[in-house]
């Protein structure tokens, strides 16, 4: 493997340290057991994130840390423009309506 192909957990590492100021900093998390996590923010620490819950969780959690290798995907809630996605790395055009 190449040293300039990354692994999946630093793609989401990178994508977390360079969230672009224009996106608001919430979204939710899905793991790699398919739970789902809302979040309201997050804070970034090596190879981990800590995620500030919208709601409590059942047992009454309002943070949970995760490793950036147990994400899967993340959802954006709120509305994304294009230079929004391209400030984040991504390339390419929406959809024009």
């Amino acid at each position: 493997m190449s040293d300039t192909i990354q692994t999946t957990a630093q793609q989401w590492q990178a994508f977390f340290q360079e969230w672009p100021e224009s996106i608001p900093r919430r979204g939710i998390v899905t793991n790699s057991l398919n739970e789902a996590t809302p979040f309201k923010a997050f804070m970034l620490k090596g190879t981990m994130v800590l995620l500030e819950r919208t709601n409590p969780d059942a047992m009454g959690g309002r943070f949970i840390l995760m490793s950036f290798a147990s994400i899967d995907s993340v959802k954006i809630v709120d509305p994304l423009k294009e230079s929004d996605a391209t400030a984040a790395g991504f390339v390419g055009k929406f959809a024009k309506m």
